[in-house]
């Protein structure tokens, strides 16, 4: 008889899980895999990654200084940060500052450290920050999801910069990135002290959930959704094993649709794939199928016309599978707004290929905005 290890079990059980994934898309509409540009297992990469167009997710700045800190949210719960502070810096003024959040399903070290990084190097303070449940920030179960604690701590990243004796408290922007765009916009319609926000390549993580790209999912497959989430609770309410959901395949077949390939390139490949120090690749970026539901009851673009007369500035690439959400935020908000298209630009290459995404133009955008008064 032969044996199997832990990882291997694992690897078997998620294996099964993605068969199952996969039927599940085909129900719901291919668009669902892009509910977080996730993957499931590390594989060896089966491609080579896509360097095109300046694609640097590790980029490190030697014009700014990392510092890696911890600040309580109002759940009492650590949100990790890596806070970047450009060397010329006269700290003893006080200068404006930039939240910067990463794609659902992500962590800090994929694209939010870039923009963080590109950011203080054009002379900001920054703070790239973990969510709730992903990286090294606090929560339990791993991988939950929670629209109102994700945005609970961008307010969490206020109160911190608004500390710092080098941060002019009245001059703090944020940026919200895929899934983030739309946790950002959900903390600023109650949070005042965000004086200007931007989201890249967003994500409306409710409305993708609840109606699939371009309204391609039906009441009754989002039901049916709904209904096998309801089941698994019992599962794992009585000690069964979680399940996670969503996610980039794990081969590239001839069949494999062009998001997944995108997703794929960035998420497993050298390219921008990461896995947080105690975690496993198996469920990285996964998020737990039970909570992901909780995105149903997420309506970020209620009411998001209160957040004027702060201004709004959506970035999104004209290619974008994911444009449809920064329409929409721009159709409903109030002035000050702007839409901005990135010529050539899909969803993806925003998060890391620096030859396109428009560092210039969020510059422009916040030192107006955070201007001294």
């Amino acid at each position: 008889m032969t044996t199997q290890n832990s990882d291997e079990r694992a690897v078997e059980e998620l294996v099964g899980f993605d068969i199952g994934r996969r039927n599940l898309m085909k129900m719901t509409g291919a668009s669902v895999v892009a509910l977080g540009a996730m993957s499931v297992l590390g594989t060896p990469f089966a491609m080579a990654q896509d360097l095109s167009n300046g694609a640097d997710n590790f980029y490190t700045s030697d014009k700014a200084i990392l510092q890696k800190v911890s600040f309580k949210s109002q759940y009492q719960m650590n949100v990790a940060g890596n806070l970047f502070v450009p060397k010329s810096l006269d700290r003893t003024a006080k200068h404006p500052a930039i939240i910067v959040g990463h794609p659902m399903g992500a962590v800090k070290e994929q694209s939010a450290n870039l923009y963080a990084a590109k950011m203080a190097e054009r002379g900001f303070v920054t703070m790239s920050i973990d969510l709730p449940f992903w990286g090294e920030s606090d929560g339990q179960a791993r991988n939950l999801v929670s629209p109102d604690v994700y945005a609970e701590a961008f307010s969490a990243g206020v109160d911190f910069l608004g500390t710092q004796p080098f941060v002019d408290r009245a001059r703090i922007g944020a940026i919200g990135i895929c899934g983030s765009g739309s946790f950002v916009i959900s903390a600023a319609k109650i949070d005042p002290r965000m004086k200007a926000i931007a989201t890249v390549s967003m994500y409306d993580m409710g409305a993708v959930n609840r109606n699939a790209l371009r309204h391609s999912q039906t009441v009754e497959q989002r039901k049916q959704f709904i209904a096998a989430a309801a089941a698994q609770r019992y599962v794992e309410f009585t000690g069964g094993e979680t399940e996670y959901t969503s996610g980039t395949v794990n081969q590239l077949t001839a069949d494999t649709d062009p998001i997944q390939r995108e997703f794929y390139d960035f998420y497993r490949t050298p390219r921008g794939e990461y896995t947080p120090e105690g975690a496993t690749p198996l469920t990285t970026t996964h998020p737990t199928l039970t909570s992901n539901i909780k995105f149903m009851n997420f309506y970020p673009f209620n009411d998001i016309e209160t957040i004027s007369p702060r201004p709004l500035l959506f970035i999104s690439g004209d290619q974008a599978h994911s444009r449809e959400f920064s329409e929409d935020a721009y159709r409903l908000a109030a002035e000050p707004k702007e839409l901005y298209w990135v010529k050539g630009a899909g969803h993806a290459d925003l998060y890391d290929r620096v030859n396109l995404i428009p560092f210039d133009k969020l510059r422009s955008f916040f030192d107006q905005h955070l201007a001294a008064v």
